[in-house]
């Protein structure tokens, strides 16, 4: 059954995830309030919904003090640079988002006796050691290399909302996204999916770092929305894998955004990042037994609405 209608905080709502959460919020009663700096995120990808009866968009660093006025129901902390690209550039921001950010939402749900959902990351397993990842593996992470300013900021993050959990006796919620891809990813964001596809869109040769047998497993952003919705409903507190238990190898995501472009793009490879992990699955099994959630959009059909959003973006060599 569908919840009553909240008020509901979204930090990152201008963001590749957090927009398409914030129109599914709205399409279901939900009022919304945006939290978000715009460091990478993008007025476009909400601009549709400030006409929207019940939305509200406030420019702020979450990583500094939060409040909003009125009864707030829901606290969603999906502020954080989320590609490697980002966080390798943005270090110190991306672990004060998860450091800083996360104590100030989790005091602004606090203070208004609201639940707190945590975005979190299948980037805690690190270069995991046991495939596929469940929810209790505790992960393989290097905390002092590159990438360990992401990781380390996301295990902060769930550690800060289990304390808050245990100690104050605090309703939370955290999940655990892996490879997440859909319309409004930015075309210079750096991920895999989007890298690809503009490469093959313009024809220009297909970058993998590697040799291409590491593994990924991508979600549908429409799927993983309906994910975090069930989650929040749900009663239970998490950790919980959100993710598309099917298994592609970055060489064979490569030739099917080809096919799927009808690109002319050649394969090229360079050195594979320093910690990059050999393959990422995500185990469901408490999501669908808690939850009853499944993916149900394929990687063909949904890389094929990606490549329609990125054609209109890109131009064709």
């Amino acid at each position: 059954m569908a919840p009553t209608p909240r008020r509901i905080v979204v930090t990152g709502g201008a963001g590749f995830l957090g927009s398409h959460l914030c129109e599914r919020l709205l399409g279901r009663g939900d009022e919304v309030v945006v939290l978000d700096n715009l460091v990478t995120g993008d007025l476009g990808n909400i601009e549709h919904l400030f006409d929207e009866p019940g939305f509200t968009f406030v420019e702020h660093d979450v990583s500094t003090y939060i409040w909003v006025p009125g009864d707030v129901d829901a606290v969603l902390h999906f502020a954080s640079p989320a590609s490697p690209k980002d966080y390798l550039e943005m270090p110190i921001q991306t672990l004060k988002v998860g450091s800083l950010g996360t104590h100030n939402g989790l005091g602004l749900a606090r203070a208004k006796s609201a639940r707190f959902f945590l975005a979190s990351t299948s980037e805690v397993y690190g270069d995991p050691q046991v495939h596929p990842q469940t929810e209790d593996y505790w992960g393989h992470v290097n905390p002092v290399g590159p990438r360990g300013v992401y990781d380390e900021a996301k295990r902060f993050a769930e550690a800060m909302t289990m304390a808050y959990h245990r100690h104050h006796g605090f309703d939370v919620r955290i999940v655990r996204i892996f490879n997440t891809y859909g319309p409004r990813m930015r075309p210079e964001d750096g991920r895999v999916v989007s890298n690809f596809l503009v490469q093959a869109l313009r024809n220009d040769p297909i970058t993998i770092y590697g040799d291409g047998s590491q593994s990924r497993s991508f979600c549908y952003v429409d799927d993983e929305v309906e994910g975090f919705l069930a989650l929040l409903d749900a009663d239970i507190t998490g950790p919980c894998n959100i993710g598309n238990p099917g298994e592609f190898t970055i060489s064979e995501l490569a030739d099917l955004v080809v096919e799927v472009t009808n690109s002319s793009s050649e394969i090229v490879y360079e050195a594979l990042p320093v910690d990059d992990p050999t393959q990422r699955r995500p185990d469901n099994t408490l999501a669908e037994r808690a939850l009853g959630w499944k993916p149900t959009i394929e990687l063909r059909e949904g890389l094929e609405k990606t490549a329609e959003y990125f054609d209109g973006l890109v131009s064709r060599s």
